[in-house]
């Protein structure tokens, strides 16, 4: 599984990273009923920062930005579940496939490297800053 078909299902909200329910469903294979339903069978083992069931607003402005279809068009009826990187993990434990497994090592792999992505732009961010002080300074000595 490509990490970069993960990445794009990748989303910010409430300043946390996570995965829309029906986004992991297509990915394990199961339909988005199936995987909540799991989830329900389980609910002590995701608490709200491994999981969380979207606002009306957070589920309005993602369906602009991704095209979630809404229930006045035969679409879902309920609002979106957001999964963290530890709700993906706990995932595996309450679908139990091999899928699931190989799906959610994929998908730590993902997170790790957008992880790793966001350290290397604060990293480039911070010398350009440091080099353009330093030009800054040199511009004014020689003037």
């Amino acid at each position: 599984m490509a990490a970069g078909t993960i990445a794009s299902r990748i989303y910010v909200v409430r300043e946390h990273k996570v995965m829309l329910d029906r986004d992991l469903a297509e990915l394990y294979g199961v339909p988005t009923g199936t995987l909540n339903q799991a989830v329900k069978r389980n609910r002590s083992r995701f608490p709200t920062d491994f999981m969380f069931q979207l606002s009306a607003a957070e589920a309005r402005f993602l369906r602009s930005q991704i095209v979630i279809s809404d229930a006045g068009r035969g679409g879902r009826r309920y609002r979106p579940y957001a999964f963290t990187q530890e709700g993906v993990a706990m995932l595996s434990s309450v679908l139990g496939s091999e899928r699931a497994v190989q799906v959610n090592i994929a998908i730590m792999r993902a997170f790790v490297s957008m992880r790793q992505m966001a350290v290397n732009y604060t990293n480039l961010a911070r010398k350009l800053a440091e080099w353009n002080n330093g030009a800054t300074r040199m511009a004014r000595t020689s003037s």
